[in-house]
């Protein structure tokens, strides 16, 4: 990489990207400072629950045991409001920064979102083997409430292994003395030759802010933390009127809160459906699923919300005190929940040089490395499939730039890669599914890495077919259960069977 050597290098995040960045950065031997700055309390990202050993209370859903882990996040979280910004994706909004730095403030009540979306019985939804790092297994941990429904050799994992997993990755070697906890980016901008990184550190009674200097800047924040929310007319007065009545899936902890109630499920993505699959044990029957006329996800269909105790709908045209407007002209009356499962907004609020486009990060060559500034790398940047897996290959091409050992194509071989993709995949949020060309990907980012130096670094192993055979099986498990248990709901409904619920306490 042309200009000065980079001795300095800011790590943004301590989730699963963050975490093999670290590595990845620190086995190049090459810096004299690697920092690493998470808002939350903890490593683990989107896995980490907070505090960690604080119980909450919840019903069973339609196939959970009796006994769960405990978990985080005990409180309710916050009710929603900015409906609009939620909407056109303008919701996470950066904070505003003293003149004077270092500085201390009071804290802010706005939103940044950055609350677990962990609830108790959560596991993983691909096989362990697709996620796991090439050089650190995951624990071989199975829950009882996997083996129960999918058997002894089951390959999914409950949240928590995942939590202690990446806890493991960045307690090791003294990466922990890297680590900035409670500690929020709020601006990352380039003055001269340096990177000039604006901290938030969160105390108990105010804000600390000040001022810290890098040559480099890896982004490893990722992008499932502010939900979007469509535009519904009504919407916001029905939640303002019983405020909770909303949530987005993210704010999901369990059934509990939805026992006997008249619940409205909206999406047809992989959230929606486990969320109205799983409401089917406690919820008044019938779940109201709005999936008509919405594509189901690609990876695991939609047999979900073939459950007898489902009724599927059209797109929601409004909402009027409880009862919820449809596009075909019928409607839902006396509803207490409406839950979103419409997925999530990229916001990079820290980066404002950056913009976010089609909820995408538009001019990154390979979803790794900024166009106009090499010394900014994204790891992470991807949609679903082979995660955390290909964070590994995306961190350790980062690290060999950075490093100076190896180099890349020029800018206009770069923005021609970019082209090209955005005639093949459109310049949304398909440009980042690096589906079906998993192989194609990880050997590109494979050869890009080169050896770097003798004995340094992280060595990246060939594609191994068997990752991507894994992950399409386990996608099989989670279809095949829905429709055995689809089945066994049909079969006890037609015989009289009387639905059996069952309330579980920690």
């Amino acid at each position: 990489m042309p200009g000065l050597p980079i001795k300095r290098v800011a790590v943004i995040g301590a989730g699963p990207a963050g975490a093999i960045a670290v590595d990845a950065l620190a086995q190049e031997q090459a810096f004299d400072v690697i920092r690493v700055f998470e808002r939350r309390e903890g490593p683990g990202g989107c896995w980490y629950s907070s505090p960690p050993d604080q119980a909450i209370l919840f019903a069973s859903c339609t196939y959970v045991p009796l006994t769960h882990p405990r978990v985080g996040d005990r409180s309710k979280p916050q009710t929603i409001s900015g409906f609009m910004a939620l909407a056109d994706r303008t919701a996470d909004a950066p904070l505003p920064i003293p003149e004077t730095l270092p500085a201390q403030t009071p804290k802010s009540d706005q939103p940044r979102f950055s609350e677990s979306s962990v609830y108790p019985y959560l596991e993983t939804n691909i096989d362990f083997l697709p996620m796991e790092f090439s050089q650190e297994p995951i624990p071989n941990e199975r829950s009882e409430r996997s083996i129960s429904v999918h058997g002894p050799e089951t390959p999914f994992r409950r949240w928590d292994v995942i939590r202690k997993y990446i806890q493991g990755l960045v307690e090791r070697r003294g990466y922990e003395d890297f680590i900035s906890y409670s500690t929020t980016v709020e601006r990352v901008e380039k003055v001269g030759s340096e990177w000039k990184v604006t901290l938030r550190k969160d105390g108990s009674q105010s804000y600390y802010w000040w001022v810290e200097w890098f040559d480099a800047v890896v982004v490893a924040s990722g992008h499932f933390w502010v939900p979007y929310i469509p535009p519904i007319d009504g919407l916001e007065t029905f939640e303002k009127a019983r405020p909770g009545s909303v949530i987005h899936s993210k704010h999901f902890r369990g059934c509990e809160p939805f026992a006997g109630k008249r619940v409205v499920v909206v999406g047809a993505s992989v959230s929606a459906a486990d969320i109205a699959f799983d409401l089917t044990g406690v919820a008044k029957s019938p779940v109201h699923a709005i999936t008509i006329g919405h594509a189901p996800n690609g990876y695991f269909g939609d047999e979900a919300f073939n459950h007898p105790r489902i009724q599927r709908h059209p797109s929601i045209t409004s909402v009027a005190n409880r009862t919820v407007y449809l596009q075909d002209g019928s409607s839902i009356p006396d509803v207490d929940h409406i839950v979103f499962g419409t997925g999530y907004s990229w916001t990079l609020p820290f980066l404002p040089s950056v913009p976010v486009r089609n909820n995408r990060v538009p001019d990154l060559y390979q979803h790794v490395v900024w166009q106009h500034d090499p010394t900014l790398l994204f790891v992470g940047a991807v949609s679903a499939g082979l995660t955390f897996k290909v964070f590994e290959w995306q961190a350790v091409l980062a690290a060999r730039l950075l490093a100076g050992r190896t180099s890349l194509p020029s800018l206009a071989e770069m923005r021609a890669w970019e082209d090209a993709r955005i005639k093949a995949r459109g310049d949304g949020a398909k440009f980042t599914l690096i589906f079906p060309d998993f192989e194609d990907y990880f050997e590109t980012l494979r050869k890009l890495s080169g050896e770097g130096a003798p004995g340094k670094g992280r060595q990246l192993p060939k594609f191994r077919r068997e990752w991507v055979r894994a992950f399409l099986d386990g996608h099989d498990l989670r279809k095949n259960m829905w429709k055995r248990l689809n089945a066994k709901a049909r079969d006890e409904l037609n015989g009289g069977g009387k639905e059996r619920v069952v309330r579980a306490r920690l």
